[in-house]
């Protein structure tokens, strides 16, 4: 069985359960797991004591949201933090050796990766929303989900707490697939450095996206979550991209014009712009419409007078509303984005996400519709 370093793991986190095996039944709590026998993991050194731990204040107010009622952001500990070190040591050494170092190293936080900035700004909504509505569940929920094995699991809770994260839900499987899970959890949206994950959670009409690590990342607002989407094969169907890429461009052209007042259908990551506009409309009930901490952008390679209309007519007819819409006509999406600086980008086609994760965005692939068969024969070409 081949598995990634984060695929190590069974079980499911709740309340600081451990649960040994992926039906959910729990053995022991995480202070239980301190008095691991060393001799059977073969740890050569005793895990360094805990300094400078910080210590998280929970207000009496602050209570946990019901799945059905919160926005469900499940993050993969790959895309969170930084884990090339560790991915290293399994590649090389293997899952037993991979197990004692990350034991040995527990009290060493991860350092923060691509979806940090993301989270952190669902943090920063979510104090916004229990100041205008302090009892409401309708908030981000986070749930941190690995394949890592549960020793693995302090070193994540003694990172989170490091980086003064409020996740408390947790989610590590063992090497075995997170995707039920997700379902149970009512989940929103799923990152993942697995895109073999992220497709399986998309077949399962799961909203998902592959996160990459990039060298070159851009500052973006501490204060406002913003949030780019693409058009086609994201929060549309592909319909329109299967035409352009069986007929041309002006085919293409003709069957948007023929179609103006028909709705596209929906794609992958279209419920999750509905529950950002959710969260928006309690902002803008409040009078604060102008000072939302949230923020939503098209981004699309259509041209607005040509194929823009029926993309607006759908969101209008949709019942959501976009902040801004940028038709850009087949011209690079990569400076956009960096004068946008969003927290995260979707986009259904590698040489747009490559585009922008090169300019410093921190973009994220969403392998659905025609363009993932295009770009598989590309591959092929390219190798014969």
């Amino acid at each position: 069985m081949s598995l990634d370093p984060v695929q190590v793991m069974s079980g499911q986190v709740k309340e600081l359960k451990v649960g040994p095996s992926s039906n959910g039944d729990s053995r022991g709590s995480w202070e239980e797991k301190e008095e691991i026998d060393q001799d059977n993991v073969g740890l050569t050194t005793k895990p360094k004591p805990v300094t400078g731990r910080r210590t998280r204040k929970v207000e009496g107010g602050v209570f946990f949201p019901k799945p059905e009622n919160a926005v469900t952001v499940a993050v993969s500990s790959r895309v969170l933090f930084r884990t090339e070190r560790e991915q290293k040591v399994f590649e090389q050494d293997g899952v037993e050796e991979y197990l004692r170092f990350q034991i040995e190293h527990e009290n060493e936080p991860f350092t923060p990766g691509p979806a940090f900035p993301f989270v952190k700004a669902l943090e920063a909504v979510n104090c916004r929303l229990r100041e205008l509505y302090p009892q409401s569940e309708e908030l981000f929920d986070i749930v941190l989900v690995t394949y890592n094995h549960a020793h693995v699991g302090i070193r994540l809770i003694n990172t989170i707490n490091h980086h003064n994260l409020f996740i408390e839900r947790f989610c590590m499987t063992g090497g075995s697939s997170p995707i039920g899970y997700l379902k149970a959890w009512q989940t929103n949206l799923y990152l993942s450095a697995d895109a073999d994950k992220v497709r399986e959670a998309l077949s399962e009409g799961i909203a998902a996206a592959t996160m990459f690590t990039s060298e070159k990342v851009t500052e973006v607002s501490e204060s406002q979550l913003r949030v780019a989407f693409d058009g086609d094969a994201v929060l549309f169907s592909d319909e329109s991209e299967r035409i352009f890429k069986a007929h041309g461009l002006d085919k293409f052209f003709e069957h948007e014009r023929d179609n103006e007042d028909t709705l596209l259908d929906h794609g992958p990551l279209k419920g999750f712009l509905e529950a950002l506009g959710k969260l928006q409309k309690k902002f803008y009930a409040k009078g604060q419409r102008l000072d939302c901490p949230i923020r939503t952008y098209l981004v699309t390679a259509r041209s607005a007078a040509s194929s823009g209309i029926r993309a607006l007519k759908t969101l209008r007819a949709w019942g959501l509303e976009i902040d801004e819409a940028l038709f850009l006509a087949g011209a690079p999406k990569g400076p956009m984005l960096e004068k946008i600086r969003p927290h995260i980008y979707f986009d259904d086609q590698m040489f747009h996400v490559e585009g922008a994760a090169e300019m410093g965005t921190v973009a994220a692939h969403v392998p659905y519709g025609i363009a993932q068969k295009h770009n598989a024969k590309q591959n092929i070409s390219v190798r014969k």
